[in-house]
């Protein structure tokens, strides 16, 4: 099925209009006047004006070039990107704090060009936040710095309030939808040590659905990710950016009956909280008031 013809036969539940209205505007000229990347633009995200006015942003850091080619994603690839800008962690900082949320996610490229990866300016990203804005809530959904724990260490001591890593897909199909370099294992390992070095962070991943996996292979990802200490997760429908023929097609358009059941499922298997549906993505609204929940009732205890 090519690009034109997937978007022709969406189904109904997939149908929504782009956010608009002055609210909306107003946070998007906060972020573009510092020359900096929200993921709720960049992917047209249909959950933006839910987020921003309920009080969530998700930047992605380290520039928009990424130096892997996952066939799911329609970040640009290059082998050696621009450095990073030594004043982001500034610029994020009071881009954050002119925009008035209370919870923000912070994503970014892989930089595998870098000697750590880009785990130092991560790690300025979080601390200059921080300090500017004390209230805030921080998840850092990372890379997977190519297993060395050292570098996740890093970014970890910085303080970011969870630490999240997406598994992405099955183990079967990780091959296929994700870069070389990226591992079904890697990214378990990732999460298993996010929990054993800092076990008061809450920690989190997501799972894209549609791709062509089996019932079966989603349940034992279920187990897998929960074995590792992951205290929430998130499930979504996988879609092809718009007009690509160059990445994975859809292979299922997923019911939002059969998202139901399969977060009642994960919630079967221990996870605190678990977001599913067509429209839930890794930075999901509901997941994240429920993570600021019981951050602010661990910080009052």
């Amino acid at each position: 099925m090519d690009a034109t013809a997937e978007r022709r036969t969406l189904p109904p539940w997939l149908k929504v209009k782009l956010p608009t209205g002055p609210n909306v505007a107003r946070l998007k000229s906060a972020s573009r006047s510092r020359g900096l990347a929200t993921v709720c633009e960049e992917a047209r995200c249909p959950n933006l004006a839910e987020c921003w006015g309920g009080g969530t942003a998700t930047f992605m850091i380290m520039g928009e070039v990424c130096t892997r080619g996952c066939r799911f994603c329609s970040v640009d690839t290059a082998a050696r990107p621009p450095r990073p800008d030594p004043e982001e962690p500034a610029k994020l900082a009071l881009t954050l704090k002119e925009m008035g949320v209370d919870y923000a996610v912070l994503t970014t490229v892989c930089r595998d060009d870098l000697p750590d990866q880009g785990a130092g300016h991560l790690a300025e990203c979080v601390k200059t936040v921080k300090a500017e804005n004390p209230k805030l809530k921080i998840e850092m959904l990372l890379q997977d710095f190519r297993g060395e724990r050292t570098l996740l260490e890093t970014v970890i001591d910085a303080g970011p309030d969870v630490v999240a890593h997406n598994v992405e897909c099955v183990e079967r199909l990780t091959e296929t939808v994700r870069d070389r370099k990226a591992g079904y294992s890697q990214s378990l390992g990732v999460l298993r040590r996010a929990k054993e070095y800092a076990p008061e962070t809450p920690t989190k991943t997501s799972l894209m659905l549609g791709l062509g996996e089996t019932e079966d292979e989603i349940l034992k990802a279920f187990d897998d990710i929960r074995s590792v200490g992951v205290d929430i997760i998130t499930l979504g429908q996988y879609l092809r950016p718009t007009g690509s023929r160059h990445h994975l097609p859809v292979k299922e358009f997923v019911h939002p009956d059969d998202f139901a059941r399969y977060g009642e499922l994960a919630r079967e298997r221990g996870f605190l909280y678990v977001a599913s549906g067509p429209f839930v993505r890794s930075s999901y609204r509901a997941a994240e008031l429920f993570l600021k929940g019981r951050l602010e009732a661990k910080g009052a205890a």
